[in-house]
C-alpha cells in the first residue's frame, strides 16, 4: 500500500473553509469565495509561505474536483430556455466576440505580454456562467428578459469555449484536422450513450428501483450520475481530448434528458452540488492557487502588465458586442449584460493551468491571466448591477422557462 502524506490536504482542505469564513465574518459577501479560496492556496503554496505543496492526494482531488467544476455547468445549461431571437442574436454576438478575442489576443502577443494568442482568444470569449447566474439569482433577474439573454449567452460561451479549447489545445498533440475527427468520434459515441440512457429512463421498474434506492444509503441516482461523469471523462481522455470537454458534456446530457427537472426536485442535483462545492471543487481553486508563481508575476514588468489588459481585453472581447442587445434590452441593460458577460475566472484558470502542462504559456502568464480575472469577478458584477435600474428591472416582462438553479460553476 502506498504511503501518502495527508498534511498538505488537511491544509487546502482548512483553507477551502476558511477562505469563505472570512468573507463573511469581514462582511465581503459580494466577492465570489472562488477568489479568497485562489488567494488562500497562493498564500500557503510555494510563492508566498511556502508551507504546502501540491502532493499526490492532492493533485487527484484537485483534478476530480475540475472534471466536477465542468460536469455542474454543463449541468445548467439549457438553451431551450431562450427563444429563436435571443438564441441568433447572443450566436451573432459571440461571432463578434470570437473575433475581437482574436485580434485582442494577437495585439497582446504583439506586446509581448502572452504567448499563444490562440489560446488567449478561447480565454477572453468565455464567460463564468455559475458565477453570472448567481448574480442574476441574488438580483432576482433570472425571469426577465434581460435575465434571460444574458444566462443563454453565458450558456452559448461555455459551450463553445469548451469545445475550442478540446479541439485546438488537446494533450495528444495531434493537430487540429486529427482532433476534429477525434472529436466527431467522441460526438457520436456520446450520442450513443445518451441513447442508451435516455432509453434506460424509459423502463419504468429501473426507473422506480432508482428512485427508491436514492433515498437509501445506496444513494443511487448519485453513484449513476458519477458514473456517466466518469465515463465521458475517460471517453474523452482515451480520444486524446480534454478530460473537461467530456466532463461538461457529461452534465449537459443528463440536463437535456431531464426536461422536467427531475433530478432538483429528487434532490440528486442538490447533493451533486454540495459533493463538488462542498469537498472537490475548493480543493481544485486553493490547489490553483498554490500553482500561480507570483514571485514570476512580481518579477516580470510585462506580467504585472498583464493584469490590468487582461481586465480591459475582457471589455473588448464580451462588453462591446453587448451592445447589439440595444434594441432589445435599451442602452443601461446592454451594458449591464456585457459587464456580466465579461466576467470570467473558472475557465480561465482551468484553461491556464492545461495552458501551462501543454509549454503553451509560462506560468507568469497563467498568474497574470488568473490575477485579470479575479479583478472582472470582483468589479464587473458589481458595476452591472448599479446600472441596471430597479423601478424598470422587469419592464420588459418575464422570460420563458422556469428560475435555474444557483450555481458557482464556469
Amino acid at each position: 500500500m502506498p504511503e501518502f502524506s495527508y498534511f498538505d490536504l488537511l491544509l487546502v482542505a482548512g483553507s477551502a473553509v476558511i477562505a469563505p469564513l472570512a468573507l463573511d465574518l469581514l462582511s465581503l459577501r459580494r466577492v465570489p469565495p472562488i477568489v479568497a479560496e485562489i488567494t488562500a492556496g497562493a498564500l500557503i503554496g510555494p510563492s508566498v509561505l511556502g508551507i504546502a505543496e501540491v502532493d499526490e492526494p492532492v493533485r487527484v482531488l484537485s483534478q476530480i474536483g475540475l472534471v466536477f467544476l465542468f460536469f455542474l455547468a454543463g449541468l445548467e445549461l439549457d438553451l431551450r430556455r431562450a427563444g429563436g431571437l435571443e438564441l441568433r442574436l447572443v450566436a451573432i454576438a459571440f461571432a463578434g466576440s470570437l473575433t475581437l478575442a482574436l485580434g485582442v489576443a494577437h495585439a497582446l502577443a504583439g506586446a509581448d505580454l502572452v504567448e499563444a494568442p490562440l489560446l488567449i482568444a478561447i480565454l477572453l470569449a468565455a464567460t463564468a456562467f455559475g458565477i453570472v447566474v448567481a448574480v442574476l439569482k441574488d438580483a432576482d433577474e433570472t425571469r426577465t428578459r434581460f435575465g434571460q439573454l444574458v444566462i443563454a449567452a453565458a450558456s452559448l460561451a461555455d459551450l463553445a469555449t469548451v469545445v475550442l479549447l478540446s479541439l485546438l489545445f488537446s494533450g495528444n498533440g495531434s493537430g487540429a484536422g486529427s482532433a476534429a475527427l477525434l472529436l466527431g468520434l467522441f460526438v457520436v459515441l456520446s450520442a450513443a450513450i445518451a441513447l442508451a440512457l435516455h432509453g434506460a429512463q424509459l423502463t419504468p421498474r429501473l426507473g422506480t428501483a432508482v428512485m427508491r434506492l436514492q433515498e437509501t444509503t445506496a444513494q443511487l441516482g448519485v453513484r449513476t450520475a458519477f458514473v456517466v461523469l466518469i465515463a465521458f471523462v475517460a471517453l474523452a481522455e482515451e480520444l486524446g481530448l480534454e478530460v473537461v470537454l467530456g466532463a461538461f458534456l457529461s452534465g449537459a446530457i443528463l440536463r437535456a434528458l431531464d426536461p422536467q427537472n427531475a433530478l432538483a426536485r429528487s434532490d440528486v442535483a442538490p447533493r451533486l452540488e454540495a459533493i463538488g462545492f462542498g469537498i472537490f471543487i475548493p480543493i481544485f481553486f486553493v490547489a490553483s492557487g498554490m500553482q500561480l508563481e507570483l514571485g514570476a508575476l512580481v518579477e516580470s514588468p510585462a506580467d504585472i502588465a498583464l493584469v490590468p489588459a487582461i481586465l480591459v481585453s475582457l471589455l473588448l472581447a464580451r462588453a462591446v458586442p453587448a451592445l447589439l442587445y440595444r434594441p432589445t434590452l435599451g442602452g443601461r441593460a446592454a451594458v449591464a449584460a456585457g459587464l456580466l458577460q465579461a466576467t470570467s475566472l473558472p475557465f480561465i484558470v482551468a484553461a491556464s493551468q492545461i495552458g501551462v502542462e501543454l509549454g503553451h504559456i509560462t506560468t507568469g502568464t497563467a498568474a497574470g491571466l488568473v490575477a485579470g480575472g479575479a479583478l472582472s469577478v470582483l468589479l464587473f458584477p458589481a458595476l452591472a448591477l448599479r446600472l441596471l435600474d430597479p423601478r424598470a428591472r422587469h419592464a420588459a416582462g418575464p422570460g420563458p422557462g422556469p428560475e435555474p438553479v444557483e450555481a458557482e460553476g464556469l
